[in-house]
């Protein structure tokens, strides 16, 4: 689904961020960045139980995730989808996997002991880019 010319921004090496857009609670965007991982299927994320974009997906599992170039801002791709899966990661495993990523740490350096953390994983819907 995601077109070959735009295929390297999902890539490890990359390290580009992607902003993961949800609708909260009043149907109101809501937008951040995020760490992700691509396995050429789906996409996953990782947040705490207390971030909105969580409660968010909750109630409604659509999002979009907006991928720039980093080399080239007016190349991207968006990916729109739904989440399809929440697994518990009480051993941090996946998001130090995306510290490694994006840090080049072998832990997540910011975790808290309350931190009660999870991966989502997204299916992609639709595909579009630009660049």
């Amino acid at each position: 689904m995601i077109p070959d010319s735009h295929a390297d921004l999902l890539h490890w090496e990359t390290r580009a961020f992607a902003h993961m857009a949800t609708v909260g609670p009043k149907a109101e965007p809501h937008s951040s960045p995020m760490w992700f991982d691509w396995d050429g299927t789906h996409i996953a994320v990782s947040m705490t139980k207390t971030r909105q974009k969580y409660r968010n997906l909750h109630r409604d599992s659509r999002t979009s995730l907006s991928i720039m170039d980093p080399a080239n801002p007016y190349r991207y791709v968006e990916i729109r989808g739904e989440m399809v899966d929440i697994e518990d990661d009480p051993d941090i495993d996946f998001i130090s996997r995306l510290a490694d990523k994006y840090l080049g740490e072998e832990r997540y350096p910011w975790h808290r002991p309350a931190d009660e953390r999870v991966k989502i994983t997204i299916r992609p819907t639709s595909v579009s880019g630009m660049g």
